[in-house]
């Protein structure tokens, strides 16, 4: 079977899968690594990288234990890819021995693994004489159980003792298709019958979600290129009603959406109140999605490329009435939509977040009138990222109180035999959101 749909030699789509697993494990986003893959090879590539990803700590220790020592980069690449989509008894992509046999053309083909072809041979083909012997040993290996570097699932273990588990199998699901509906434009039953109409089934999800059985892509949705829905996580979508949720409707609020980009949530707020909202974002690149995204939509903001933090170089002076600070993090709580980035982050990178979110946290609060409110927010399910970080905060500033709010909610399936404490019974990523309001002078 080939993924991608197009008659392109597999050796061609493992080699290019082997330069974006080499990317990430050198620090580049699954993004930028699969944008710099050959547009004719990058619909199968990017497929076959998912299902990499979804396997690659099971990879990792089968590898340890075919190889007495690591082989050079680029041919470990290619192993761990190979092995990855060898893991799978069931739903694999390619037949067995077809996937070895195009691996080592793979190696064959490029003179920095040329050398290494017989080594991925022998590892491959022990590997399925092997296999069920091999799958038992490596099955004891946090790692390869998890798909996830071990520092993280130590860390988890610690904030969450009775729930790491549940977390981490919820982590690896696939993510379902979220829709939400701009209330400007329409609502969510007539939305759900729209999608009926077009022969795509779908459920009603909080005030504005809609979540598709399939999901298809967003061209086939009614309305999309009208501005009808957009596609965001349920859990992304409590964001502008609890910002909202405690200010007066009688005038029309200033807020301010620091780290805005791609303008998901700057949009919901346009879309459910008349309030003056101004979206910044240090990337000027992800700045103009944030326009074409509004524009698509029918809405306006104010939109700057700033530092949020260097509040000198863009703050006009006047406070805001609301800040949404969707800060900064380690995204682990969206791991099951981007399954790179549990093997993008190092351990070191967490105090690296933290330190951010900080600083962020710090340099906004002067900007928020008296009685103001302040949504912090994280797509973390670490509580260093959350709790622990709002805590450290309302320690250091008297003048601030927390509002009721979310906290952690945990990634959560539809279909989770063993729901995560706290969380709703809808599927969606984990988050965390504190509402916090400045007291008065």
């Amino acid at each position: 079977m080939n993924v991608s749909g197009h008659k392109i030699e597999l050796w061609r789509q493992l080699q290019a899968v082997a330069s974006v697993v080499l990317a990430i494990r050198s620090g580049l986003s699954g993004t930028a690594a699969l944008n710099d893959v050959p547009i004719e090879l990058r619909p199968g590539v990017q497929a076959l990288t998912f299902l990499v990803l979804r396997s690659f700590g099971r990879a990792q220790a089968l590898q340890e234990l075919l190889a007495k020592r690591a082989p050079p980069p680029r041919t470990q690449a290619l192993l761990l890819t190979a092995l990855a989509l060898l893991c799978p008894q069931s739903g694999a992509p390619y037949e067995a021995f077809t996937l070895v046999n195009q691996a080592v053309l793979a190696a064959k083909r490029s003179e920095v693994t040329r050398a290494q072809a017989g080594f991925i041979n022998g590892c491959l083909r022990r590997f399925l004489r092997e296999r069920e012997g091999l799958m038992a040993m490596s099955g004891k290996n946090l790692v390869a159980l998890w798909n996830r570097p071990l520092w993280w699932i130590r860390l988890l273990m610690n904030e969450q003792p009775h729930g790491w588990q549940a977390i981490l199998r919820e982590g690896n699901g696939r993510p379902p298709m979220t829709l939400r509906v701009n209330a400007r434009k329409g609502t969510v039953p007539g939305y759900v019958a729209a999608l009926m109409r077009a022969g795509l089934e779908s459920i009603a999800v909080g005030q504005s979600g809609v979540i598709l059985r399939q999901p298809c892509p967003v061209q086939e949705l009614p309305g999309f290129a009208e501005g009808l829905v957009s596609v965001q996580d349920a859990a992304a979508q409590l964001a502008a009603p609890l910002l909202l949720r405690e200010l007066s409707a009688a005038s029309r609020p200033r807020i301010l959406d620091a780290c805005a980009a791609p303008g998901g949530k700057t949009a919901h707020l346009l879309e459910i109140s008349d309030a003056a909202v101004t979206a910044l974002d240090i990337d000027a690149r992800r700045c103009g999605r944030i326009s074409e995204n509004l524009r698509r939509l029918g809405l306006d903001a104010e939109v700057m490329v700033a530092d949020a933090a260097e509040t000198s170089t863009w703050w006009d002076g006047r406070l805001f009435d609301a800040i949404l600070l969707d800060a900064p993090c380690s995204g682990s709580g969206v791991v099951r939509r981007h399954p790179d980035i549990a093997w993008l982050r190092r351990e070191s990178d967490m105090a690296q977040f933290v330190a951010t979110q900080t600083r962020l946290l710090n340099a906004l609060w002067p900007l928020l009138k008296p009685k103001g409110k302040l949504l912090y927010c994280t797509c973390s399910i670490f509580r260093t990222e959350g709790e622990n970080q709002i805590q450290t905060f309302l320690a250091h500033n008297t003048g601030a109180r927390i509002l009721p709010s979310p906290g952690h909610l945990m990634p959560q399936g539809g279909t989770n035999p063993e729901p995560v404490r706290d969380n709703s019974t809808d599927d969606h990523d984990g988050f965390y959101f504190a509402l916090l309001e400045k007291c008065a002078a």
